[in-house]
């Protein structure tokens, strides 16, 4: 009976001239036939309505909230007569909003900003398809909106429909169209926090198309977009490690790093964060923004719930860096065993970056940081490993370090460092950047307070993880040679072995520290400055090696032969014969041999012509030849050996005459006598421990 009803209401309308007076009462009744469950009496209804709003054209105009509201539901009609009625009354509806310019736009965005979120198929489509009419229409900009809608556009991009993807991802494309066009009249920060989240979709469509979105972004908006720094890399920095099945989304992924990386400047460690205190214009909206607990001030969020906030009102503080957060993630990433290698170097190139444009800042982190770089010197990437060792020789060379880890307390309830104090030869100190170079002698370091901490820290972790001293020790030590003071490496951990209480691990990084400085093309001008002792800083700095090179005799031997003591290495070979020659022993000596025959000792090999002026180096290589057993490198010395020319001519030790005046006057630097006595003392400890050993 309802059904027969309601269709003459609509066909009396053709007879009205001014039906627009009654669309209210009109539509109302038919609007609630809607929901009835006769699926005749929805069809009628439609009908109906459709012909009230053909009558009435741009009259329903201001009843078009609840008509989208009845339409979106017949939308998903089950009864395919009821749907085909629904989109005809849709089609002709759109017409109507096309063609007038009174359509209000405010009113209708929340309706839409929650019908948005449907999970029907018919009803994202119906959606989708009247966001597309208005993006059309040149009088309406939806784009001043986006923010309000974006979020359940992402969503029905993820539809199973394909053709409701296609729409959406059309739809999402126009409105990047115009953010491109139209850059000043967006609201970026707004949909920031939107882009964070469904770059991390597991759905590749919807990644791909935020992370190029979040792209956009970052290149148009620039700095505006640096307070949600933190959670940009939470999204960005797992997308570097995907394979090739993803590597669309990992190369855009990469270019939004990069824009976020240019965009940290340093202005932004010119002041503290505290440093800005409100004016009495700014306290108002300075005092909500903290409130509200905006990016750069939201220090202790939690990582696994990281939120972007709407960035503050005053453009003062509006690109504010948020640190702490980014430290938060980078620290965080490193962490975790399931990181990939991309991700893990690029979490260290931005904490290279951020040491270099903010040094202040970033040394309030470094008791955070420290640890978790020392670790990853166990990375199995050499590329992890080369990036890993710029942070920690940036950390310990720039100047920013020496006064912050001494004055400042850091951030985010860290506990003051506490630094050794320097060592013997590891002065306190610190030049500029450019002075870095190998030049720098230990009497005028390079280095801050952290150095010292480094190379202490770098050989407890070799003494404890042996196998990454054997497999990457010499790999390492040589890349921080290149990166920081050779010398000061060198003579800082020969000062601390010196009071290594593991004499097994001190003879043992001896022997790898002499091979590295005798074999090492980096440690060539450290090779050059010891081999003549021009200097004072090069004899001291030869007496600290000799003290710490004492737990390896052979090592001992072999730092003469460089320096070219050879009165001394003779010495010292006669001692030998009072030490305990084990099978370890003889192999130091075999490899000497090795290394005598290599270019880096040409010098020696002709040295060996002029008998009269080096008697004790040709006494020092038959006391080798004397210590080795019938072997390979007993029949290449003895050969070497058998070509010195007039062996008749070396003389006696009574016989011999004074040497020839040296400019450099080593022997009034060096005690060669109180080196010697050192050499015994050390040997002693080593014996009366492996007696202990072989006693317990």
């Amino acid at each position: 009976m309802r059904a027969v009803m309601v269709q003459p209401i609509a066909n009396l309308l053709f007879l009205l001239q001014d039906s627009g007076q009654y669309l209210r009462e009109l539509i109302e009744p038919v609007l609630t036939c809607f929901n009835d469950a006769d699926s005749r009496l929805r069809y009628y209804a439609c009908e109906a309505l459709y012909n009230i709003v053909k009558v009435a054209r741009g009259s329903v105009l201001p009843h078009f909230n609840v008509l989208f509201d009845g339409l979106s539901k017949l939308a998903a009609d089950p009864d395919p007569n009821v749907k085909s009625g629904s989109e005809l009354l849709d089609r002709l509806l759109k017409d109507i909003v096309t063609e007038s310019s009174k359509f209000d736009l405010v009113s209708f965005v929340p309706l839409l900003r929650e019908r948005i979120y449907s999970n029907n198929q018919y009803a994202r489509q119906f959606i989708i398809s009247w966001i597309l009419v208005l993006e059309n229409v040149p009088d309406i900009i939806l784009l001043e909106y986006l923010p309000e809608i974006l979020d359940g556009l992402f969503q029905i991009l993820g539809d199973n429909s394909k053709e409701i993807r296609k729409m959406c991802e059309v739809s999402l494309g126009e409105f990047l169209k115009e953010i491109k066009k139209m850059p000043d009249s967006v609201k970026f920060a707004e949909m920031a926090n939107i882009l964070v989240i469904h770059c991390q979709s597991s759905d590749d469509l919807i990644q791909l198309t935020a992370m190029s979105w979040m792209r956009e972004f970052l290149q148009l908006a620039g700095r505006v977009m640096l307070p949600y720094s933190s959670g940009i890399l939470t999204a960005v920095l797992p997308c570097l490690s995907y394979d090739d099945r993803k590597k669309s989304i990992k190369e855009v992924a990469n270019v939004c790093n990069l824009s976020l990386m240019k965009l940290v400047t340093p202005e932004d460690d010119e002041s503290d964060d505290t440093s800005h205190l409100p004016s009495q214009e700014e306290l108002p909206s300075y005092q909500e923004s903290v409130d509200r607990g905006t990016p750069d001030t939201d220090n202790d969020s939690s990582l696994d719930n990281i939120s972007v906030f709407a960035p503050r009102s005053s453009p003062a503080t509006a690109v504010t860096l948020n640190l702490d957060g980014i430290v938060q993630v980078l620290d965080r990433y490193l962490h975790e065993p399931s990181t990939g290698m991309m991700t893990r170097i690029c979490v260290l190139k931005w904490l290279y970056h951020l040491y270099i444009k903010t040094p202040r800042k970033m040394f309030r982190h470094t008791d955070l940081l420290f640890p978790i770089l020392l670790k990853t010197l166990s990375d199995e990437s050499d590329e992890v490993i080369l990036k890993d060792l710029e942070v920690l020789a940036e950390i310990a060379s720039s100047p920013a370090g020496q006064s912050n880890s001494a004055n400042e307390e850091p951030v985010g309830g860290q506990t003051k460092l506490q630094v050794p104090s320097p060592a013997r030869g590891v002065l306190p100190g610190s030049c500029g950047e450019g002075a870095r170079g190998l030049e720098s002698s230990p009497s005028t370091p390079t280095m801050n307070s952290y150095f010292h901490r480094f190379m202490v820290n770098l050989l407890k972790r070799f003494s404890s993880e042996r196998k990454l001293l054997e497999i990457r020790g010499a790999f390492i030590i040589r890349q921080l040679c290149l990166l920081l003071n050779a010398e000061n490496i060198f003579h800082s951990m020969a000062d601390i072995l010196l009071r290594e209480e593991d004499l097994k691990f001190a003879s043992t990084m001896v022997q790898n520290l002499n091979s590295i400085l005798l074999t090492s093309s980096e440690l060539f001008q450290l090779r050059s400055q010891l081999k003549d002792l021009q200097t004072p800083e090069s004899c001291n700095l030869f007496c600290c090696l000799y003290r710490s090179w004492c737990h390896s005799p052979v090592a001992t031997v072999s730092l003469c032969f460089l320096t070219q003591n050879y009165r001394h290495a003779y010495h010292l070979i006669q001692k030998f014969g009072d030490l305990e020659v084990t099978v370890d022993f003889l192999t130091e000596v075999d490899k000497l041999v090795q290394l005598i025959e290599c270019p880096i000792f040409t010098y020696l090999r002709l040295q060996l012509l002029d008998v009269e002026n080096h008697p004790y180096l040709i006494r020092a290589l038959y006391g080798l030849l004397m210590l080795l057993p019938q072997s390979s490198a007993f029949q290449l010395l003895s050969h070497r050996l058998q070509c010195v020319p007039n062996p008749q001519l070396m003389r006696s030790g009574h016989d011999e005459p004074p040497p020839p005046s040296s400019p450099k006057s080593e022997s009034e630097i060096i005690d060669y006598e109180e080196l010697l006595q050192h050499f015994e003392k050390v040997q002693n400890k080593h014996l009366e421990v492996r007696h202990q050993r072989a006693g317990t």
